[in-house]
């Protein structure tokens, strides 16, 4: 399981070495959260944040944007610009999500869609095929500190299955992500449900423990 600290929990007045934290404990997977204060109530950073942060910590980590944003059609390619690999829209916020999905794909970069905690999951299987990732939320998005929504459970075997058939017939490789309340005590049943990529932010960046010695207790609990 690939785990990708939200650096939104990060200390944001130090958010470079931070990252580069993470990076030294083996973590070089790099969730940015982005918020526009109109698709969600925050509002966070945009591309030259990224740009900053790309520039700091080279060409090694992915960069891994979550843009809960209503206008990712007009701005994508910003974000791609700044040093972002992957990206991953709304299903909610977007006109012509195939058209957009094979858009960023073809800049080079991961292209994924994200279903919140009432979004159908057939939305995500009509456009599967363009797909690098399918992230599914387990809180609303918008707000740190939410508890988890457990009956996500459902959506995300449905997804599985699908990728997994998807494969099996020859077709694309899809991770299968989810944020939103992951911690230490649900990240084993997660795995086991499907998931192959968690977004994991205070269980990561806290103050009881270190980041490190806190990837050990989930590293152990996914042994």
């Amino acid at each position: 399981m690939i785990i990708a600290p939200s650096v939104l929990t990060a200390d944001l007045a130090d958010l470079a070495s931070a990252c580069q934290e993470a990076i030294d404990a083996g973590l070089d997977w790099l969730h940015l959260d982005i918020m526009d204060g109109n698709f969600v109530p925050n509002l966070t950073f945009g591309p030259p944040v990224i740009r900053a942060l790309r520039k700091a910590l080279g060409d090694g980590p992915t960069f891994d944007a979550h843009l809960m944003i209503s206008n990712a059609e007009d701005c994508w390619e910003q974000y791609i610009d700044a040093g972002c690999n992957h990206l991953s829209v709304h299903v909610e916020a977007v006109t012509h999500l195939h058209r957009l999905l094979t858009a960023i794909r073809a800049r080079g970069c991961g292209a994924g869609i994200v279903l919140n905690p009432a979004t159908p999951v057939e939305v995500a299987l009509e456009v599967l095929s363009e797909c690098d990732l399918v992230l599914i939320m387990s809180v609303n998005p918008g707000f740190g500190g939410q508890s988890f929504i457990p009956n996500v459970e459902a959506k995300i075997r449905r997804l599985r299955n699908a990728i997994e058939a998807q494969v099996a017939a020859g077709g694309r490789e899809v991770q299968l992500q989810i944020d939103g309340g992951v911690k230490v005590h649900n990240i084993a049943m997660l795995k086991e449900w499907g998931i192959t990529n968690a977004v994991v932010g205070s269980g990561l960046f806290n103050d009881s423990a270190s980041l490190s010695d806190n990837l050990d207790t989930i590293n152990s609990a996914l042994a």
